[in-house]
């Protein structure tokens, strides 16, 4: 091949990386002004945050609940990939999955109104709610299996009933400012430990 293919090989190459980069960077920010005001925020509002026009936003997703999912389904991934980071980087087993279900718990809090969004699409829900289990419940196991092996945790956990309690636990705290849902959580996954 010769050098300008090589040339305009890469240029198209790093192209790709910038949007991604930028379609993150989007979700990025949606995601945040979704926590903050939910997910019926005004377009402009997350355009301003993401530092980027309407058209831009619309370009890439043109419906709201596009735009919705695409949120949803990067805070999965995002909370999916932190598993095998927070094992290598945390001092114990116990201590990732403790960050972990911190990661997860603002989660839950993100896909806040979703179900109100696509109440009219029932298949694009249950698709997004397999999406969520395929990804999120082996990375919980594999976080409760790394705490049970090091001795930290009791070895008989379930992984999906252990996120289904920490969702149940979230529930209706953006309802009450006296329910501290995150503080429950806390006390939960302190409650895991192994019996000594």
């Amino acid at each position: 091949m010769n050098e300008s293919g090589e040339g305009a090989g890469q240029a198209a190459q790093s192209k790709r990386k910038d949007a991604r980069r930028n379609k993150e960077t989007l979700l990025d920010a949606a995601a945040a002004v979704f926590v903050t005001s939910g997910v019926e925020a005004p377009v402009r509002d997350i355009a301003a945050k993401a530092g980027v026009g309407l058209g831009t936003i619309y370009r890439h997703f043109p419906t709201r609940a596009d735009l919705i999912i695409a949120v949803y389904r990067h805070q999965v991934d995002a909370c999916a990939e932190a598993g095998q980071d927070l094992l290598a980087s945390s001092a114990t087993p116990h201590a990732a999955l403790g960050r972990w279900i911190d990661l997860f718990v603002d989660f839950l809090v993100t896909k806040h109104g979703l179900a109100a969004v696509l109440r009219s699409d029932d298949a694009g829900f249950d698709t997004l709610h397999a999406y969520f289990l395929d990804r999120l419940v082996p990375v919980c196991a594999q976080l409760l299996e790394a705490a049970a092996v090091a001795g930290e945790i009791r070895s008989d956990l379930d992984a999906y009933a252990l996120m289904r309690g920490v969702g149940n636990l979230c529930i209706g705290a953006d309802n009450d400012p006296r329910y501290d849902a995150r503080r429950l959580v806390e006390l939960l996954i302190a409650g895991l430990r192994a019996p000594h």
